[in-house]
């Protein structure tokens, strides 16, 4: 009863309303306390987006995903809707108000757009695997309440996971086979997760562990449901992964919320392939003769241009740890990376430092090697996590070997760039001190995926890595990735590009290796649009430090630049320039 209390009274009284450099209207006030009903009653619904969020009044519970609740869930957005514009009067409210009004609105409607488009509950057997393991994992590695408490919680899910599975065995109908194949992968992950790893997180050996009855059931009702996801629905697994032209259009334009079309998005893309490709020819060129002593450069044509990079990046992909040592080299990487933050004044890192590097558990693999999962925005005092997978262990020693190519010594350091200082983590540090709830809770992925592409480009310009020509083109080659992944995006979606036509495109024009291409055809097929966010976002910030240094002259500062861009939440990058160029005019 008192971490209900200590919740009710953290949730409803203790968050700041006042957005910096702007007093709230009585309309703003009427917006925040509109947002926490809301709120409330979304995460009734839905507790396991409440633990997320870092609200743990329901703990306990388990998301209820049958046909009903999930009707009730999409009539609750439509109501909101409609509730919003009757009760707040947009025109009395302050700019950062407005905003926020903006924002709420655009979520709702971008959520009953994919209610009435999509229907992942009967498409996609990895909705349910979030709720599987993510249910429990979250509780025991990230709640900041006493870890006794958060095991007696997990106990009271696990016996709730039974009804979860037996809810996709009967709402499953005709999937994508690529959406039960990474399934059964992600299901074999959390049956080893109950088995064992639930007990390592829980701090708990397994034969004293309270959990240990607890996951008997679950472990059951998990292997049964392996036997359904391979002999039952892989077999008539015959469903369409495209969406189509019309749809990814639509999508795109919702998920940027950036006042660009697919068209435009496409079109820049390609634009810009073409002048990154041509930059690491130069920068391949001028480490041609070091590499490759007495042996004549490829002639200056398109084919030859793209032979000088991959004969050049295959003698950089050699210089790479071993797969064992993945997570202690990040974490070497990582100091080295704060250090230079703090000496170059690129910003102000977060104090203290909540950022834990650890392997990746095996349930949250097959889209990607790494993820920052950040500190929920409503418990700011917990930690966020930069996991990094190592190679599947079926692999052969080949393909392990390419994968580990691809993530050499200089990716490394890019990766955790990108993922940790002064990517993700340190930006979603400063959204967590946002003081806007709405700003808190919704997110913009092509603010947060852009800023993270961006802050590679800035470290090296800034003097990392020395002048180190390999790290330079390793650094161009990370971002050609990003703007080739819009591209096939694209393609995956609104053309009939075949899985060969997307891997030689991503092995011969962004000079990735098999394995990364084979695993970054598998995540377009599965998620349609994100892989677009991370261009239009870096693009965004490029465009923003451009126009404020030719604007500010001698007296634009670099560390100012970042904080005034990170000080408002994560949110739609199209609020920027004003929002910026406010914060800029006062003192840092």
């Amino acid at each position: 009863m008192k971490y209900l209390l200590l919740g009710v009274i953290l949730f409803f009284f203790l968050l700041p309303h006042v957005q910096s450099g702007d007093t709230q209207s009585g309309e703003d006030e009427n917006l925040t306390l509109l947002f926490k009903s809301f709120l409330e009653e979304e995460f009734k619904a839905r507790p396991t987006n409440a633990t997320r969020a870092g609200d743990h009044r329901f703990d306990h519970l388990l998301d209820d995903v049958s046909p009903k609740a999930r009707a009730a869930n999409t009539a609750r957005l439509q109501a909101a809707l409609d509730e919003l514009p009757k009760r707040i009067d947009y025109k009395k409210m302050t700019r950062n108000g407005q905003i926020d009004f903006e924002i709420f609105e655009h979520y709702l409607r971008e959520k009953l757009w994919l209610a009435d488009n999509t229907n992942p509950f009967a498409n996609d057997p990895r909705v349910y695997n979030g709720l599987i393991t993510g249910s429990t994992y979250t509780l025991l590695t990230q709640s900041t309440l006493p870890q006794a408490h958060n095991v007696k919680n997990c106990t009271a899910r696990m016996k709730l996971i039974p009804h979860v599975v037996e809810a996709a065995k009967e709402s499953l109908t005709n999937p994508p086979k690529v959406y039960v194949e990474t399934a059964i992968n992600q299901n074999r992950g959390a049956i080893a997760y109950y088995e064992s790893g639930i007990f390592e997180f829980a701090g708990e050996t397994p034969a004293l562990s309270t959990l240990r009855e607890a996951s008997k059931p679950v472990i059951a009702s998990l292997r049964d449901y392996q036997k359904f996801l391979q002999q039952d629905l892989l077999p008539r697994a015959n469903g369409e992964w495209r969406i189509g032209k019309e749809k990814f259009a639509k999508k795109l334009e919702m998920e940027l919320d950036a006042g660009l079309s697919a068209d435009e998005v496409l079109k820049e893309a390609e634009a810009e392939a073409d002048r990154v490709e041509n930059e690491m020819h130069v920068i391949a060129r001028q480490m041609w003769g070091q590499i490759f002593p007495g042996r004549v450069i490829p002639a200056d044509t398109p084919e030859g241009k793209g032979k000088t990079i991959t004969l050049v990046f295959a003698e950089i992909n050699k210089q790479h740890g071993k797969a064992e040592d993945l997570v202690k080299d990040a974490q070497v990487i990582a100091d080295k990376v704060k250090t230079f933050i703090t000496k170059k004044d690129i910003l102000r890192l977060p104090v203290p430092d909540r950022c834990k590097i650890f392997e990746m558990p095996e349930f949250q693999r097959g889209n990607s090697i790494a993820f920052l999962q950040p500190a929920p925005p409503l418990d700011p005092k917990a930690s966020s996590h930069y996991a990094i997978s190592p190679p599947p262990r079926e692999w052969n020693d080949a393909r392990k070997n390419t994968y580990l190519e691809e993530y050499n010594r200089h990716m490394l350091q890019l990766l955790t760039i990108h993922e940790a200082y002064p990517g993700h983590y340190v930006q979603l540090e400063y959204a967590n001190r946002c003081p806007s709830l709405i700003r808190k809770v919704l997110y913009s992925g092509v603010f947060a995926e852009g800023w993270a592409v961006y802050t590679e480009q800035v470290l090296l310009d800034q003097g990392y890595g020395d002048g180190d020509l390999a790290l330079r083109l390793s650094q161009l080659k990370w971002y050609l990735r990003a703007v080739c992944n819009a591209i096939l995006d694209h393609k995956m979606h609104c053309t009939n590009m075949t899985d060969q036509e997307a891997l030689l495109f991503l092995m011969l024009r962004a000079y990735q290796s098999e394995a990364e291409a084979l695993l970054k055809i598998i995540r377009a097929k599965q998620s349609s649009c994100q892989l677009s966010t991370y261009f239009v976002g870096r693009m965004a910030f490029q465009r923003l430090r451009r126009r404020f240094q030719e604007e500010m002259g001698d007296s634009f500062d670099l560390g100012g630049f970042h904080e005034a861009c990170l000080d408002h939440g994560t949110l739609p990058v199209k609020y920027l320039p004003e929002l910026v160029a406010e914060w800029l005019k006062r003192p840092r």
